[in-house]
């Protein structure tokens, strides 16, 4: 059974090397790989409006952050990363961060979610953002220069979160 609940300071200790992990394979995220963990903490915890980590009995297995993707009149969209400890991979665990995140995000009054870099390569995370209903509203060439794929597209997703008005 997965918990997920908004992440307290504590919890960076077990969401660094999560992130570590993925940021230094650079495979993801055009994250510095080499991010050391106060820059990582802060991309993450501190310049995020919402962050939350998924626990298991296992412990801390995923996390992910919601922030509003532009200012201003851009302000009603949201963005959001996720991560899953690499033990608890293919556990429907993203899954249920997405959903959880698109109620959280309704929640802070976001209308739409939008993901602004998602990799052609990470295949995983391609279908499932569309089997959760998110559409690419645009692909990026030679957007990313992948560690052993060469330079790999990114596909800008997005979903709405309300009724249109």
């Amino acid at each position: 059974m997965v918990t997920i609940r908004p992440a307290t300071a504590p919890d960076f200790a077990a969401v660094w090397p999560m992130l570590r992990d993925v940021f230094r394979a650079g495979t993801t995220y055009a994250v510095e790989p080499a991010i050391s963990r106060d820059a990582a903490q802060a991309y993450w915890m501190t310049s995020a409006r919402a962050t939350y980590v998924a626990q298991t009995d296992a412990g801390i297995v995923g996390t992910y952050y919601i922030r509003t993707n532009q200012p201003g009149g851009g302000a009603h969209i949201c963005n959001c990363g996720y991560v899953v400890a690499a033990a608890a991979r293919g556990q429907g665990i993203a899954r249920q961060m997405c959903l959880h995140s698109q109620d959280a995000a309704r929640a802070l009054g976001y209308r739409a979610m939008q993901f602004n870099f998602v990799l052609a390569s990470n295949h995983g995370a391609v279908r499932l953002w569309h089997d959760l209903g998110f559409a690419t509203v645009g692909t990026i060439p030679d957007a990313f220069a992948h560690p052993t794929a060469g330079m790999v597209q990114a596909h800008v997703m997005y979903k709405r979160l309300d009724p249109p008005t």
